[in-house]
């Protein structure tokens, strides 16, 4: 019985006493979030524009008046795509190990959803920090994280020269040559929806109410 009580006391020590891993902080990151951008590498936020013909740029594959098939990427006005024709349904928020359907995240993006894409090839402990972070939906409803791999779709299948992540939003890119978290942060508390703590949206997404 001692022993037992002992063991029992041991067990409940470690769990009070654990290493726990480092949480975040939102506020401290979109602080550091214009020097991070710097640092690693990453443009200004773009405005790509629309699909062109601007007529199908939020139209629904296979549903006419929509292309019967996905255009390829090419097609596309910026890589990673940041609207044009896409799936029926949209892609659901979270962290992702594979590259998810193409055609659904870009429906996402229509409904007011940002992604992080990173480079196949990527693995650091930066990148672990992003994977954990948006687990916690707080920090995101909307976002999507997910290495960016399209192989059949040519050149504009990965992600474009020197760069390793890229954040997008409805007819907006940023490109950065490494992978940051206060980056990443920085553009999906304004880009995605809803903006993160009361923030101003600086998106424009045709459909922000509608979930994913």
């Amino acid at each position: 019985m001692g022993l037992v009580v002992v063991l029992v006391a041991a067990g409940a020590a470690y769990y009070a006493f654990r290493p726990r891993p480092k949480t975040q902080d939102p506020g401290r990151l979109l602080a550091a979030a214009p020097q991070a951008a710097k640092a690693a590498g990453c443009t200004d936020v773009r405005d790509v524009g629309s699909y062109q013909p601007s007529n199908l740029d939020g139209d629904h594959i296979g549903v006419p008046p929509g292309p019967a098939t996905m255009p390829p990427l090419s097609s596309y006005p910026s890589v990673p795509p940041a609207s044009g024709p896409h799936n029926l349904t949209p892609w659901s928020r979270g962290v992702y190990s594979s590259p998810p359907p193409i055609d659904q995240v870009i429906h996402s993006l229509e409904h007011g959803a940002a992604v992080v894409w990173y480079a196949p090839e990527v693995s650091s402990a930066e990148l672990a920090k992003i994977q954990a972070f948006y687990r916690d939906s707080s920090n995101g409803l909307k976002v999507i994280v997910a290495p960016y791999d399209y192989p059949d779709q040519g050149a504009e299948g990965t992600l474009p020269s020197g760069s390793t992540m890229a954040l997008v939003a409805w007819h907006h890119v940023e490109t950065c040559s490494s992978v940051s978290l206060a980056a990443a942060f920085g553009f999906t508390a304004r880009y995605g929806i809803p903006p993160y703590g009361g923030r101003s949206y600086l998106g424009d997404a045709p459909e922000p109410a509608t979930p994913i």
